[in-house]
């Protein structure tokens, strides 16, 4: 329908040309663009953004058996952290830590995955509960028992856990695990309790004075600290054994790598990979933004309006002509237009008829012989037979063309 035909004038009550000034609507439209694109950036960082700070033994958490303070201090001292939370980043060379809460977790994917690189993998020792009165913090149950830090290998290495009253005695430590600033030997004072382990091919690397192990390693790449207490956020409040953490590190860590890696997946804090995040990182960033460029150029064109407004035209037009093109369409449609010649050749035949005079008792053949007499540059007979015998669109255009032009010669 045309714009006349469709009703309403689009004025409000009282003047004016339109419901809403232009500063309304653009203000509409850009807090509209805004909250949108917002929405879109949220949705592909949500799960980055939880905190993770549950009370849980991993980097996110706060709590006494948490790691978040050893991030803290690694991010501190430029040693670069960050926080995995889906499996295809465990293929990273940088030093991975992986805290499982209990022994029953499935272990398998990131000690597989790691063969060839450097791992810290730190066993569970306290049972804990969340304090009711403040979120992220947690109270002591009590040790676990020893099956649960020895089942986080198993079946794959069997592993014996020992616990002993310690004193507070300094740890047997290698002599190239030195501070990065000092160049003195890491200092680590065992916890109390300590917590050992022993096994078939596992290595000492930290032990205690009568050759415990408190940090082994299995086979080239993969190490195990049997007491959380080393790094968590119970031994960061020492200054020294927060240092000599450090030490520790850096003596794990590849010569090659970049950053250290704290998992938070097997504490059932990863997600898997966000299509929509890849639109907001590189080497897409740039597409996305070429993207939105458009768009606001497209918008900012749309805004301006070139001459004055013109009325849409009729979807079905008035008139004779529209029923013509119609008919014409429909003809073009079914592919019939071939079959028009003869019918044409008719028209042509009726209105020389009543043009110049043939009388009315001729027929047929006769009727031909008669307009064939008249003269011209053409026989009407051949014409006519020229449009019946047309079988294609060109052909009748070319033989409708020539009747038409021997018709307006008869009449001029």
């Amino acid at each position: 329908m045309s714009d006349a035909a469709s009703g309403g004038t689009g004025r409000r009550i009282g003047g004016g040309d339109s419901a809403f000034r232009p500063q309304t609507v653009a203000l509409m439209l850009i807090v509209g663009i805004l909250a949108f694109v917002a929405m879109l950036v949220l949705g592909a960082y949500a799960p980055d953004l939880r905190r993770g700070n549950n009370g849980g033994t991993h980097a996110l958490s706060r709590a006494v058996v948490g790691f978040s303070g050893l991030y803290r201090l690694v991010e501190a001292t430029g040693r670069h952290p960050r926080i995995i939370r889906n499996d295809h980043e465990l293929e990273t060379e940088d030093l991975v830590i992986l805290s499982p809460p209990d022994g029953t977790t499935n272990v398998t994917l990131p000690v597989q995955s790691r063969t060839d690189k450097p791992t810290l993998m730190i066993l569970p020792k306290w049972n804990v509960q969340a304090d009711p009165t403040v979120t992220g913090w947690v109270r002591y149950v009590g040790l676990y028992s020893r099956d649960v830090p020895e089942g986080v290998l198993a079946p794959g290495t069997k592993l014996t856990v020992t616990r002993r009253a310690s004193g507070g005695a300094a740890l047997i430590v290698p002599e190239t695990m030195v501070d990065a600033q000092t160049g003195a030997p890491a200092r680590f004072t065992a916890p109390r309790p300590l917590q050992t382990i022993a096994g078939a091919g596992l290595q000492p690397v930290i032990t205690d004075r009568e050759g415990r192990i408190v940090l082994g390693q299995i086979g080239t790449d993969l190490y195990v600290l049997a007491d959380p207490d080393l790094l968590s956020n119970r031994g960061m409040k020492n200054a020294n054994q927060a240092q000599a953490a450090l030490a520790l590190l850096d003596y794990l860590s590849d010569t090659g790598a970049e950053g250290i890696a704290f998992d938070v997946t097997l504490n059932g804090l990863g997600h898997s990979p966000s299509p929509l995040k890849l639109a907001f990182a590189p080497p897409f960033l740039a597409m996305t933004l070429a993207i939105a460029a458009a768009l606001l150029l497209a918008g900012l064109y749309a805004l301006g309006r070139f001459g004055p407004p013109q009325r849409r035209p009729r979807a079905i037009a008035f008139g004779k002509a529209a029923l013509v093109d119609n008919t014409a369409a429909l003809v073009r449609k079914a592919r019939r237009e071939a079959m028009l010649g003869g019918r044409y050749a008719q028209v042509v035949r009726e209105r020389a008829v009543a043009a110049f005079g043939v009388p009315a008792r001729l027929r047929d053949a006769a009727l031909d012989a008669y307009l064939d007499k008249l003269g011209g540059r053409g026989r009407f007979s051949d014409l006519a037979r020229a449009a019946e015998a047309a079988d294609d669109r060109r052909a009748l255009l070319a033989a409708a063309q020539t009747l038409h032009d021997w018709q307006g010669e008869k009449n001029g």
